[in-house]
């Protein structure tokens, strides 16, 4: 047995976690695992951290070089986010012989056919379990848990930030903008929010899931992405009414006619395993045809949850290194095989909330252009508004997106709509399960 000798770059939130886990865990590592553990470097932007983190000044460096280039290093640790220079230190790190383990969604999500099979062509791994779902453990589980299913759907909450978000809003009847401010201010949210709740986030979280569940490459820039910016208290209340709950939802799914990947706000039945997730709290909902659905709940995001996965990652590496067997190399990265879906093709149900001219005839005409663009309702509701106006909310029964949007713009186009102020999709989850086997 020898030690395995971890550089880790990056000694914020997460790099600072792992640095915990590893000194306070040592001893546990070694006599339950067999695995010696060692940070041999350490690199951050600054040394503030170093006596709270149990890193010495010999181990510290402010030059990521001075990691990948230690001939001693097994594993290079990268949690500093962002493409520059991860992607550098990805590449060298490979080139040099050293395995990497990761959680840059925003990375990976968009250039790991690249760095896969930079990885492949020097023999080494790369690991990145904390990239998708914070401290779940569900990359593991599509590689090798659920390996002997065909997967059909891969769902989910997967940002904590918009979910509490939605969360308060939903309890508390407060509006969008008021509950991001406290959010930031509690430190749930950044100063700038937009990977959150625009969406790119949980994007980039499905892309990679997608690629490793379906095993064909599908990348950030497929991913349909809408935020939460437009979702207000008086959504929230409508779909509590019809027995909803909405949550931004990050759905994959494997269809006939290829991959249908889109991160949206949707409107799921209350009774819904994952609209009781609530607060930062996030869950992937996999539908396996042979297992059929199971669901991963944990924390997303966070020192320690986040950690835990990294950790994860770094023993899977030291388990065999440390008894001389070198891991087995990175799998060349998948083609893809599958085509994209457009969104425009996708199938389900609607909920529109438009402000239209509180008078005779206003029924008649929006209907008729629901019906115009081969679209039927299921539910309506109508409620007096000020200055001469009214809410009207239609749910639909199941519609193509391409029809919907037409109708939108004709809505739109009418003297007597004043605002189409909400358009949020009631997600078909019977679909999901299409394809289970019968037992």
């Amino acid at each position: 047995m020898r030690t395995i000798n971890v550089g880790i770059i990056g000694l914020g939130t997460v790099g600072g976690g792992v640095a915990r886990l590893i000194n306070e865990h040592h001893d546990d590592y070694l006599a339950n695992y067999g695995i010696d553990l060692s940070i041999k470097r350490a690199c951050a932007r600054e040394d503030s951290r170093l006596d709270e983190l149990g890193i010495s000044a010999e181990q510290f460096t402010f030059d990521w070089h001075d990691v990948v280039a230690d001939p001693d290093i097994d594993i290079v640790v990268e949690v500093i986010g962002g493409e520059h220079p991860a992607t550098e230190i990805f590449e060298e790190s490979f080139t040099s012989g050293k395995h990497v383990v990761s959680a840059n969604k925003a990375l990976l999500g968009r250039h790991v056919e690249h760095l896969a099979a930079l990885a492949a062509e020097n023999g080494v791994q790369l690991r990145c379990e904390a990239a998708a779902a914070g401290g779940i453990p569900v990359v593991h589980a599509l590689e090798h848990d659920l390996s002997g299913n065909g997967i059909l759907t891969i769902a989910g909450i997967m940002n904590g930030t918009t979910n509490y978000i939605l969360s308060r809003m939903a309890n508390e009847g407060l509006g969008f903008d008021e509950v991001l401010a406290a959010a930031q201010a509690a430190g749930y949210a950044e100063a700038d929010p937009t990977a959150d709740v625009d969406g790119f986030d949980a994007a980039s979280k499905i892309a990679i899931l997608s690629s490793i569940g379906f095993r064909t490459r599908v990348v950030t820039d497929d991913v349909y992405m809408q935020g939460i910016r437009n979702v207000s208290a008086e959504d929230m209340a409508q779909a509590a009414d019809f027995g909803y709950a909405i949550k931004l939802l990050a759905i994959a799914r494997n269809t006939p006619t290829g991959v249908d990947v889109r991160v949206h706000p949707a409107m799921i039945p209350v009774n819904h395993q994952l609209a009781s997730v609530n607060g930062a709290m996030n869950a992937v909902f996999v539908v396996g045809d042979a297992v059929g659905e199971t669901m991963f709940y944990g924390a997303g995001a966070g020192a320690f949850p986040t950690a835990s996965a990294v950790v994860g990652d770094i023993l899977a590496l030291a388990d065999p290194l440390s008894h001389g067997i070198a891991p087995v190399p990175e799998a060349e990265p998948f083609d893809a095989n599958l085509p994209v879906r457009d969104m425009l093709d996708l199938h389900t149900r609607y909920y529109i909330r438009m402000t239209v001219d509180n008078t005779s005839g206003v029924l008649a005409q929006t209907t008729r252009v629901f019906a115009d663009n081969d679209i039927s309702i299921s539910n309506m509701s109508q409620h007096d508004g000020a200055d001469g106006s009214a809410t009207i909310v239609y749910v639909t029964h199941i519609a193509q997106e391409r029809n919907l949007q037409a109708a939108i713009a004709d809505l739109e186009a009418l003297d007597v709509v004043r605002e189409v102020a909400s358009v949020i999709r009631v997600e078909d989850i019977d679909a999901w399960s299409r394809g289970v086997m019968d037992n």
